[in-house]
């Protein structure tokens, strides 16, 4: 496995393994232990998905040191504020069966349209993350879900963001809020990198991937990983697990690249000042 590297020297694990919507109990202990078999490395997991102690299950059973591992959490949104923070850290750490986390992330922004203070909210909110990250009880902090708007006031901080995860996939590049990124090496991570169910349909992807001898979803990892995202793959059947690792041994060409950038009717992730939750 291959690694990106942080800001702050932290090196990720170039493909990381999704837990959203992953039934939780055994489904979802017997896929994480699967996928660390496998080599998957980089663990993404989240209070609002129901299903850390699972997850924490799947990692112990794997019998893999917790060292090895890159062991990603997110503070959800009712748990904004520095205090609710610190408390919301703490029970995902427990529930997970480790004293650390890699990477600690602000799920959604908080928005102007549920909130006149959102920008303040924000800040507190990542004044917890700073501190916790201080203390040595985080690796690496970010967010997730954030636009321009709701980034750039934390680019005032004493520590920035180091990763920005969103959702990136052929035809929705997010070339506006990923240019940002750029310009302060915030390494963008890639949630639902295989798109929608429509995407993984489409007839350009299925007969690109055809001309590549690949998979539709092994071609959408690999134009996550050649616009230097980081993918978050999910499944929960080992071939595919397996499969979606298998990316190396070939390139997309700039050209079909370009097509995929441009696939239409797939751009439709959550506004996050639109949202309600």
């Amino acid at each position: 496995m291959k690694n990106y590297e942080l800001r702050n020297g932290v090196r990720v694990p170039e493909i990381g393994y999704g837990t959203w919507k992953t039934p939780d109990g055994e489904t979802c202990a017997k896929a994480v232990e699967t996928a660390i078999k496998l080599g998957y490395r980089h663990i993404d997991a989240a209070m609002v998905y129901g299903n850390e102690e699972s997850v924490g299950l799947g990692i112990k059973n794997s019998g893999i040191r917790r060292e090895e591992l890159f062991l990603t959490g997110k503070v959800w949104n009712t748990d904004r504020g520095y205090g609710r923070t610190i408390r919301a850290f703490e029970k995902t750490i427990k529930d997970l069966q480790t004293d650390y986390l890699d990477l600690y992330l602000i799920h959604w922004p908080a928005s102007p349209n549920q909130y006149d203070c959102w920008e303040a909210l924000n800040r507190e909110t990542w004044e917890a993350l700073t501190d916790l990250y201080k203390s040595g009880k985080i690796k690496a902090i970010g967010v997730s879900n954030f636009r321009r708007r709701h980034l750039i006031p934390l680019l005032e901080e004493e520590v920035i963001p180091m990763v920005n995860q969103l959702e990136l996939h052929p035809g929705m590049v997010q070339a506006d809020i990923v240019s940002l990124c750029s310009e302060y090496q915030i390494l963008p991570e890639a949630y639902s990198p295989l798109g929608n169910g429509k995407l993984l349909k489409s007839k350009e992807l299925s007969e690109m991937a055809e001309r590549y001898g690949k998979t539709s979803a092994q071609i959408c990892i690999k134009w996550n990983l050649q616009h230097g995202f980081l993918p978050l793959s999910k499944s929960v059947n080992e071939d595919r697990m397996r499969t979606n690792l298998e990316v190396h041994d070939f390139k997309i060409t700039e050209e079909d690249m370009r097509t995929l950038d441009g696939l239409e009717g797939f751009a439709d992730g959550n506004d996050p000042d639109q949202v309600l939750f």
